[in-house]
């Protein structure tokens, strides 16, 4: 899997934490092994702009995913995971460090940004949570990525409640 991780925020993040989920994320999702995705990590005037360019929405968010070849997981497991171009997932630390301190599991910014990395690779292989049904679904799916990289690597506790909505 070819994962670029670039951290233009100006914070300490554990780079090495969100490749390592992200491709654990798309093995889990059975995404072709050669595909390409970036993940960016931006201070909060660059997610700003982003935001409201982008969704004509003020102020930063956590994350946002931008999909490019608009990628699939294989619907069987017989069927043949097909290569590309995932997108990029951009994740804004200083938007993880608040909801990680004001989570009611409180949790660290690095927790909060390896949530967000799947919650991002999801939304680039289509899901969403505009509905309920869909909600549950994509939620459902991302806390049992995280929980289960999080047990292969023997990290305490479950994953941290979902912040995004």
């Amino acid at each position: 899997m070819a994962i670029e991780v670039n951290n233009e925020s100006g914070l300490d993040i554990d780079e090495r934490a969100i490749l390592d989920i992200a491709r654990y994320a798309l093995g889990r999702m059975r995404i072709h092994p050669l595909s390409e995705l970036s993940v960016i990590a931006v201070d909060v005037a660059a997610m700003e702009q982003l935001h409201l360019q982008w969704m004509e929405l003020s102020g930063p968010t956590d994350v946002m995913s931008f999909p490019m070849d608009e990628l699939r997981p294989p619907s069987r497991e017989e069927e043949e995971p097909v290569q590309g171009l995932l997108g990029d997932v951009v994740l804004c630390p200083e938007v993880a460090r608040m909801q990680g301190e004001q989570a009611p599991t409180r949790h660290s910014m690095d927790a909060e940004l390896q949530l967000l990395t799947v919650h991002g690779v999801l939304h680039l292989l289509g899901y969403d949570h505009e509905e309920p049904v869909e909600k549950a679904e994509m939620f459902g799916l991302q806390k049992a990525i995280v929980d289960g990289w999080r047990d292969e690597r023997g990290l305490p506790g479950p994953s941290p409640a979902p912040t995004t909505t």
